[in-house]
């Protein structure tokens, strides 16, 4: 079993058995019926993954690595905001007839601000950071920015991370760990896939700046299980798993802006069947 099935079985068994239901409240999300989407939820999840020990991709069915990856750089390396520019389909719901979802994700990491050392935006600033003042405590990025808001067809829900760098004892490379927060969560159809392709991108901006990584810790303020996903999660943490697989980086590439989903290898990913067919709330 691999550290990530652990983690994400006790998640949800405590979603089921300690959270709440939404049923009956006023909810925005509904399913292609009309039906209102009622949800089981936890306030305040808090996982930690340790990247140094395996890469957190859970074994009970399999996360597409490559794909995620193309989404996380499709906002922090190619700071787009339409689904022409990105290869899978997830966003489509969301996109108007020009393929924009709105002054949402990667337009926000585009926008380019004013500091002390000059006109960054949100990315290369964080390079910059952990570069140059590596041990500052003000390294983060936030796309939940209200005045944007009603230009968003989606808010945000993976809104911000924040790096901080150690030292750890007898060792010459400086270590690379990072917090998302996430204010909203779909366990089933996106758990997985957030942390795989956020831990892609601490061991990408690691490899740039010349650390090692370090902690991943994932902080969701709502973190919930749809009313027609219990079943469909009651089956999957039953099933076997697996030794978690080797995930590793082209070695060579220097620039953040140089890596492609490619770039990303997984080796030895044994897995449970794929869950096919997931109903998707609106």
């Amino acid at each position: 079993m691999s550290i990530a099935d652990q983690i994400f079985i006790d998640m949800c068994k405590d979603i089921l058995e300690n959270g709440t239901s939404t049923e009956g409240e006023k909810v925005r999300p509904h399913w292609e019926d009309g039906t209102p989407a009622y949800t089981i939820k936890k306030f305040g999840v808090v996982n930690r993954y340790d990247l140094s020990r395996e890469f957190p991709l859970i074994t009970l069915r399999k996360t597409a690595l490559k794909t995620a990856t193309d989404e996380v750089l499709w906002i922090w390396q190619r700071k787009s905001n339409n689904i022409h520019d990105l290869s899978g389909h997830i966003w489509d719901e969301w996109a108007d007839e020009d393929g924009s979802i709105g002054k949402a994700y990667g337009y926000q990491m585009s926008v380019k601000h004013q500091y002390k050392e000059g006109m960054f935006d949100q990315v290369d600033r964080v390079i910059y950071d952990l570069k140059n003042n590596p041990f500052s405590r003000r390294i983060m990025t936030n796309i939940y920015v209200h005045q944007d808001l009603h230009e968003m067809n989606l808010y945000p829900c993976a809104y911000s991370m924040t790096f901080n760098v150690t030292q750890k004892p007898g060792h010459e490379k400086l270590t690379l760990n990072a917090i998302l927060n996430q204010r909203s969560q779909d366990v089933l159809a996106a758990n997985n896939w957030n942390v795989a392709q956020y831990a892609v991108l601490v061991h990408m901006l690691a490899q740039v700046c010349n650390m090692e990584v370090g902690e991943l810790v994932h902080v969701i303020a709502d973190a919930h299980i749809y009313d027609r996903h219990v079943p469909i999660i009651k089956e999957l943490i039953t099933r076997p798993t697996f030794a978690a697989p080797k995930v590793w980086l082209t070695p060579d590439i220097t620039d953040f802006y140089a890596f492609t989903k490619d770039d990303v290898h997984v080796e030895n990913y044994e897995t449970g069947p794929q869950v096919k067919d997931i109903p998707i709330a609106i």
